[in-house]
């Protein structure tokens, strides 16, 4: 009865064109969105109150060193411990990751290089006493004991 048959010209296809630019917008949220992992703590650290504080202008020069007493007391003890980047260190061995953290810098930042001690509120000072001295010996004279700042309440 009817002469005229039905013609589809409808496609099945989905449009991609602005697929990349999707695509490289959500690559570009997640990289600044994205926090990186620094160091993870392995010891305990309760840093000790300060009334005056001075915040670092460049971060970059400054290298840490965290001292406590480790956090699986079972495998490691309960005497402090020195960690720097993810590692347990003995205090002979600071000499050599000064060096390691120097040799990171260009020639000129080398001198500038800052060295953190996060030291545990409980800690006992012949431990930091030895790390003082190892510094001593590596040369890296500016040292800086990290605090928490007093909230003074009037």
């Amino acid at each position: 009865m009817s002469k005229f048959g039905k013609k589809s010209t409808t496609s099945q296809e989905i449009p991609t064109a602005a697929l990349p630019d999707i695509i490289f917008m959500l690559l570009f949220f997640f990289m600044v969105t994205t926090v990186l992992r620094e160091v993870e703590l392995m010891v305990k650290q309760d840093l000790p109150q300060a009334v005056q504080l001075q915040k670092i202008e460049r971060k970059s020069l400054v290298s840490y060193i965290y001292i406590g007493e480790p956090r699986k007391t079972g495998t490691f003890g309960t005497e402090p411990k020195i960690q720097v980047n993810d590692v347990f260190i003995e205090p002979r061995d600071i000499v050599r990751f000064v060096n390691q953290e120097k040799d990171k810098l260009s020639e000129v930042e080398r001198d500038q290089i800052t060295m953190s001690l996060k030291v545990d509120i409980d800690t006992k000072f012949g431990i930091v006493s030895d790390v003082q001295q190892e510094l001593r010996e590596a040369n890296a004279r500016k040292v800086l004991y990290s605090s928490r700042q007093v909230i003074e309440t009037i």
